[in-house]
């Protein structure tokens, strides 16, 4: 029985990024990174503390969301062991800066996102295809009826303000899945960590702050944070082609067929926090971020070759795709964005 062509040549990909050493651990970056964020979480909050009755506390606090969105980017890469070598290195620096800093459940996002990098935009395989607020695929769109469903319609005009509770729903998903998973490990440590943050960091704002301002302060923190960090996921996949739950597609093709990379300056790769090479981190999840660039240039090379369709826009692209994609999903229209592989196999 012949083997798949591309089974082959993503061996040959794979072989050729490990001699060109990129998947060497890059200890320099990420210790200046997860030290400087870190020191900035404890410089705001000290300024906190000094400004005191305020509202240019709310400037501290957007400042605050988008540090916690960098170190919830560092902590996705130390779940995928991108950071140190050693396993036992990266879980806990994960958990640490998952759960102590921004208030995520690092059992309940490696167990969710290992599921979604095994299978990218599969209907009933992949959790991030499953929303009770969008309907992300016809299939899911086909479920709902009456208010819901007319609603859906026009998702796509309301998921940008959805994102401002990204935060919200990030912290209550966290902290429901630790205390009710039924295996979970370091549950306790985990539960220590998230209550330090969700409990903890409020109060101590309630005793620095008049209430009222606390509040605001702590709005919005968490919905910079959660814009900065749901909007990053959201250019990944989002309005790329889905497959249904039976379909059957070689490694190469899957991963690189339903991912999207954003391109643009500085500030657009700060703010993606290295998700803006998504093609090449779902290929080869392990690879330290500042390696990604070359990376890319391997993979853009070797899908041009072998005829595979490569995704790269702009931020402002990516988002009139999620938009138009998210309205067409909700009339129910299932033509433009089927998988060609799926097409092809199907007939």
């Amino acid at each position: 029985m012949r083997a798949n062509p591309y089974v082959e040549s993503f061996l040959e990909l794979s072989a050729r990024v490990h001699d060109a050493g990129l998947m060497r651990r890059r200890y320099g970056f990420y210790w200046t990174r997860i030290l400087f964020w870190t020191l900035s979480t404890v410089a705001i909050l000290t300024a906190v503390a000094l400004l005191g009755d305020s509202w240019w506390q709310l400037i501290l606090a957007a400042l605050l969301g988008v540090v916690m969105s960098q170190l919830g980017f560092l902590s996705h890469e130390a779940a995928h062991q991108e950071i140190f070598r050693s396993r036992g290195w990266n879980e806990w620096t994960a958990r640490v800066l998952g759960g102590l800093f921004t208030g995520l459940s690092y059992g309940w996002w490696v167990d969710k996102h290992g599921r979604h990098h095994a299978h990218p935009n599969k209907e009933r395989s992949d959790p991030d295809v499953t929303s009770k607020v969008v309907a992300l695929t016809p299939e899911n769109a086909d479920r709902r009826t009456g208010l819901w469903a007319r609603l859906t319609r026009y998702q796509g005009y309301y998921f940008l303000p959805l994102l401002l509770f990204e935060g919200f729903s990030l912290h209550i998903a966290s902290a429901r899945n630790v205390l009710t998973a039924k295996q979970i490990r370091h549950r306790w440590v985990e539960i220590l960590f998230i209550g330090i943050r969700l409990i903890g960091y409020p109060v101590f704002l309630f005793l620095v702050l008049p209430f009222g301002l606390a509040l605001a302060f702590i709005v919005v923190q968490v919905i910079v944070f959660g814009f900065l960090l749901g909007g990053a996921f959201a250019t990944n996949h989002i309005g790329m082609p889905t497959v249904p739950h039976d379909a059957k597609i070689d490694f190469l093709r899957r991963q690189v067929r339903m991912s999207r990379n954003i391109r643009g300056g500085r500030l657009v790769h700060f703010l993606m926090g290295g998700l803006q090479y998504q093609v090449e981190h779902h290929l080869f999840p392990k690879t330290p971020r500042p390696n990604l660039p070359a990376l890319q240039q391997l993979v853009r090379e070797h899908c041009a070759r072998h005829d595979i369709h490569y995704t790269e826009t702009t931020l402002r692209g990516a988002y009139g795709t999620i938009i138009a994609y998210l309205n067409q999903v909700g009339l129910r229209n299932r033509n433009l964005y089927t998988c060609p592989l799926v097409r092809r196999y199907r007939g």
